[in-house]
């Protein structure tokens, strides 16, 4: 950070800075943890690939709930409130873990361990409609409009990095212990519940004025045409939506496969695992601030189109390892050549979508529909989650892994090209812009 640059952020930028950096440390911690979720589901507990599929589909579906949530979120007085009773009810069930057996043999005999732990992940991720949409509102009410894509850019390194440190520890702890996760997972579940605590503390957002008191079903169909509204009047957001879903299904089709590829495909332990997420990360790091100054100076649409790219390519360097598995081992790691591509254009995508998918949409509009338009963009998230998790677990156990990467492939190819067309053909109208 240079000094130059935080001396001249007013007080309330610095005082949310501090607050932000803290949230996001913690936040870090989590998504570590969270990183390695799949395979410990896949690995340790045995579950099957459909189970897997919807473990990971649950993370996104459960966007869908915000225009349920969003017809009370933007009329409630105490927002604070609301996120701390979020934070103690979603997080606090994953204290029931601490009960999970701790041998193969007792989890293959019961299998209601596995439905147990979707269901707790589940209730972790119900917190996301709400949580996700209300950071970008108090954040954009927070920071001026050309500080904003910086500072959050700082937040999200600040993020990556302690993500990493804990991907590759808990990577070696399961290792040594393919159930840490018992006790690992009611840890962050506290942890989780401090971080919220601390967002809550960010800006004055609860000076909130409430309209006439509607009924429940009057105020999700007006949440519902708020939402769809940003659609039919704002061209370019549409079209950044249209592309978002040919990504989103080129990227949830892909997810839970590429976990399967890489236990019974390529054999790798959990340190490997976590070595292939944290050498991305290490990169995107780097990266971030580069693109977190990029973002607000060129349209978001050609933004999108280069991290789509990036997945695409770091998809083709994983399929190749079927034709060129030469690989060497390092201290428990398995290095497959044709996967240090793999690690480079991934770094590439984690830093653009870090950025785009928490802020992308906030380009298209001004900061008081900031939490309008993420809300619109992260419930398109759980739509197109009904869909494509299952239907890329059905493609690969129908005809493998390549055909399954092959249209996923595919699919991200057309979202670029999509995006690219409109930012020729249809500008971004100034008046949404910021």
């Amino acid at each position: 950070m240079r000094l130059s640059f935080l001396k001249s952020l007013n007080g309330e930028e610095r005082s949310t800075l501090r607050l932000h950096l803290a949230y996001s440390f913690i936040e870090g911690i989590l998504a570590g943890v969270i990183a390695l979720n799949e395979f410990v589901f896949i690995k340790s507990l045995q579950g099957t690939g459909y189970q897997l599929s919807v473990l990971f589909q649950f993370s996104m579906m459960v966007f869908l709930f915000l225009v349920l949530f969003n017809a009370f979120t933007d009329r409630i007085r105490r927002r604070r409130r609301l996120l701390r009773i979020t934070a103690i009810i979603t997080r606090m069930p994953m204290i029931f873990l601490l009960f999970f057996p701790r041998s193969y043999d007792a989890i293959v005999e019961q299998p209601i361990y596995h439905y147990i732990f979707l269901a707790v992940f589940l209730i972790y991720f119900l917190a996301n409609p709400i949580i996700f949409p209300t950071i970008n509102l108090i954040l954009k009410q927070a920071y001026r409009h050309e500080n904003f894509g910086r500072l959050y850019s700082w937040a999200t390194m600040l993020k990556k990095i302690i993500t990493l440190a804990v991907t590759f520890g808990y990577g070696l702890l399961l290792d040594k212990d393919h159930f840490a996760f018992v006790y690992v997972f009611p840890l962050i579940g506290v942890l989780g519940i401090i971080s919220v605590f601390l967002l809550s503390l960010i800006g004055d957002n609860e000076n909130k004025v409430i309209p006439a008191k509607q009924s429940y079903w009057q105020m999700v169909k007006n949440s519902f045409a708020r939402m769809t509204g940003t659609l039919t009047r704002n061209r370019p957001f549409l079209d950044f939506q249209a592309g978002f879903m040919l990504y989103g299904f080129g990227f949830m089709a892909s997810v839970s496969v590429i976990t399967i590829f890489f236990d019974k495909a390529l054999g790798l332990n959990y340190t490997s695992v976590a070595f292939y997420k944290n050498s991305y990360n290490i990169i995107a790091i780097m990266l971030i601030p580069l693109f977190g100054k990029i973002i607000g100076n060129i349209d978001p649409r050609r933004f999108a189109a280069v991290s789509f790219i990036a997945m695409m390519l770091y998809i083709l360097a994983l399929t190749l390892t079927q034709w060129i598995p030469a690989y060497i081992e390092i201290s428990g790691i398995t290095l497959y050549y044709t996967l240090i591509f793999y690690i480079i254009f991934h770094s590439v995508f984690a830093a653009t979508m870090a950025l785009l998918w928490s802020i992308g949409s906030s380009y298209f509009c001004r900061k008081e529909e900031a939490a309008l338009y993420q809300s619109t963009h992260l419930s398109m998230v759980g739509l197109r989650s009904l869909f494509a998790p299952l239907i890329g677990m059905f493609f690969y156990q129908t005809w493998g892994f390549t055909a399954a990467f092959v249209i996923c492939m595919l699919s991200l190819l057309a979202g670029s090209l999509y995006l690219l067309w409109s930012e020729k053909n249809i500008k971004i109208d100034a008046k949404h812009d910021g």
